[in-house]
Order: C-alpha cells, then structure tokens, then sequence
C-alpha cells in the first residue's frame, strides 16, 4: 500500500427537495445524484476511507448549510477530497469532470477514464471560472470548499437518449469509477463490490434481516448489534457490518434444478440474490438444464417468507397433509428432501405460503427504471423475471413485479 495522501471524503448530492435540478420528462437529476452519493458514501465506508455525507435523503438544504456541512467535515483539511455528484443537460452525451483552479488533474483524470472503462463516453475533465472574476472558480461548490481538494462530477446528460439508458441501468458501475481512483489516488487498497480482504465483513443485501444474518454466521442478533453499534434492527441495502471473528462460515447444500426452474425462482427460495447465485456457481448466462447441480446456502428448517412450519402430530402422514395443504406429496417430499415417507410425531415440514402473483400494467411515461425504484427492486430483476431482453415498453404491458 502507498502512502496515504489523503485524509477523507467529503461526498456531495446536488440539488434535492424542492430543486430538482434538470428534468427531463419523469427523470430528475436529485434522485440520480442521490443515487450516486448514497452508493459512493457505502462503498467508501467499505474501502476504510474515511468520509463524511452532506446528506443521504432527498433533503431540502440551503447553498450556506451545504456549505457549512461540507467545511466542517474534515475541519478545513487540505488533504480532504470533495466529490459533488450531478448529472448534466443541454443536448450532450457523456461523463465530464470540473476541477478546482487551486488543484492539478490528476484526480479528475483518473476518475474520468475509469468512467470511461466502465462504459461511458468520456468528454472531457476543465476548469470553469467566474466570469466576473476570471480568478475564482465558477461553481460555489468547488470555489468556496477551499482549500479542499473539490471536483465536480457530471455522469452523463439526462436528456440525450442513448445516456438516460446509460444512467438507469449502469449508474453505478460509473461512481464505482470514482470511487477506485480516490482509493488508487489516496493510497488505500482498492477491493472491487462484492470482495473482501478480511472474513468478518458483510454487506446487507435484498431480505436481510439481524435474526436471517445472525443465523447464517452462527452468531446472535445481540452480538451483531453490539459489534456494529445499532440501536435497532433496522438494517438498509449496502449497509456494511461486522461479523464476529469466531463466527462459522456459512455452510452450503446441493440443489438440483427441475423442469420450470429458473435462477429467480432458487434464488428467492433459499433468500439470496441472482447475482449471488451466479457468484456462488460460477455462472454467466441465466440458462439452466434439467438435472444441473447447483451449490445453495444450506438452510434450517425455518418458514420465512415463502413457507410456514408443520409440525407433525398422532396419525399424521404425507397424503393427509397434502390433502390439508392442497399440494402434491411429491412435492413435499422434495421441498423437505425426505428419504423415506415415513414420519415421526414432533418432526417439522416446510408447507409453501399460498401467494398471488402481483403484476403491474405500463402507462404512458414509465420505463423499467421508474417501475423498479417504485417497486424497491432493480432493472435486471424486472427483465429477468419477465424473460425481457431489452429496455423497451409499451403501454398496456403487463409486468410480474417481485
């Protein structure tokens, strides 16, 4: 590791509240700068690099409290960084960086092109000046954050087609750019999403909850909070916690796929994510064949959201309680990987939650991006769960939402 340059981050979201910043129909700059400072903000915390958020909700705030918020962070540190994040308009394509006129582009340079490498057209990393005095920077973000070392980061234009696609589905594959040239920048060692160096680190995904994560790693819902110093059991996506050293890596089972399976469907069965899935396996294609073997977290006989428990009583048997649950012994026997068909009073059975399936018909204006925010899932699970190959809609479109 080199020597650390700088001392922390101060990450910034422009517009919010009441100001929107540019439109472009139902698209608003606030809500992907938000996007962008929230990710950087975790991202960073996981890096170890220290860093300070002016605010993390769509928050009404006054050019001299953003101002106030972001001087104080470091207390006027000259090794601290300032990153505002916003999107551009006016008819362009691409991601553009501004840097200070107190400051080289070097930063700005490394930010730029890993943006580029990510897949974003590159434009350009300038300084802007006060036209009225030639000596001061244009944007008060960057003129009055001095002597931080500040940038303004314009991921891409919310009017120009080809980039509205771009920033809905890849938003933050750019920030991440950003965030490896801080880290590359700064001396910290840089660990891609996902990685860890140290085995006691865990980042929430989709479903978490204390009591599920405590029962993976083997610890309790007491010592997690504790070690992380939560005061409740509220827990947010992407929100970084410490696991007990002493506790046991998670042990795993073999699933075999069957007719009409697909990744989603496993997934949402043993509570991980597609994408954690493919990890898991090795995986890059969402196909899947009859027979496949497939590696699972292993799991307790626990309900959860799709199962409640059965427990077995005098004169029970599989037909009896298929009969009572409408569903086929067969299927019992392979949600409960049963042996024998023989079963003992107090024995415990997985009986599947009746759910009905909860659709959404597209109107005028909505893309698969508006859907999935307003709906609390993402872009790929939409497409995937509706078997869609691109990003195109048509009004009267019927959707399968998670």
């Amino acid at each position: 590791m080199n020597e650390r340059k700088i001392t922390g981050v101060v990450v910034d979201s422009g517009h919010g509240g009441s100001d929107p910043g540019a439109i472009s129909g139902s698209l608003q700059e606030k809500d992907f700068n938000l996007q962008a400072a929230n990710y950087m903000t975790r991202r960073l915390q996981e890096l170890g690099i220290p860093v300070v958020s002016i605010k993390t909700t769509d928050e009404d705030i006054s050019r001299t409290e953003r101002l106030r918020r972001a001087n104080e962070a470091f207390n006027g540190d000259p090794n601290a960084i300032l990153i505002s994040n916003h999107i551009n308009s006016g008819g362009g394509e691409g991601a553009e960086i501004i840097y200070a006129l107190r400051n080289d582009d070097t930063l700005a340079s490394m930010a730029l092109e890993n943006i580029g490498d990510a897949g974003q057209k590159m434009r350009k990393i300038y300084q802007r000046r006060l036209p009225e005095d030639l000596s001061k920077d244009y944007y008060y973000i960057i003129r009055e954050t001095t002597p931080m070392q500040s940038l303004l980061v314009e991921y891409g234009f919310i009017d120009n087609t080809a980039d509205q696609q771009k920033l809905q589905n890849n938003l933050t594959d750019y920030v991440e750019g950003v965030v490896k040239a801080i880290a590359d920048y700064g001396g910290y060692t840089y660990i891609p999403p996902g990685m860890s160096t140290e085995n006691n680190i865990y980042t929430v995904v989709k479903g978490d909850t204390l009591s599920k994560i405590a029962s993976e790693f083997n610890t309790t819902v007491a010592e997690l909070k504790r070690l992380n110093n939560l005061t409740s059991d509220l827990l947010q996506i992407g929100q970084v916690l410490f696991i007990p050293v002493t506790a046991i890596t998670p042990t795993y089972e073999t699933y075999t796929v069957k007719k009409g399976d697909t990744l989603y469907g496993i997934a949402r069965k043993y509570n991980i994510t597609v994408d954690e899935l493919k990890r898991l396996n090795n995986i890059t294609s969402n196909n899947l064949y009859i027979g496949q073997q497939l590696k699972v977290p292993a799991q307790e006989i626990t309900g959860g959201e799709d199962y409640e428990i059965y427990t077995v009583v005098k004169g029970d048997s599989l037909w009896l309680i298929s009969q009572k649950y409408d569903i086929p012994v067969d299927d019992l026997i392979e949600i409960n990987n049963l042996e024998t068909v023989n079963l003992q009073i107090g024995d415990k059975l997985k009986i599947p939650k009746k759910e009905s399936k909860k659709t959404y018909i597209v109107k005028k204006g909505d893309s698969l991006w508006s859907i999935a925010k307003d709906n609390n899932t993402s872009v790929e699970e939409l497409k995937l769960i509706n078997n869609l190959t691109s990003n195109l809609l048509s009004i009267g479109q019927e959707l399968i939402l998670p």
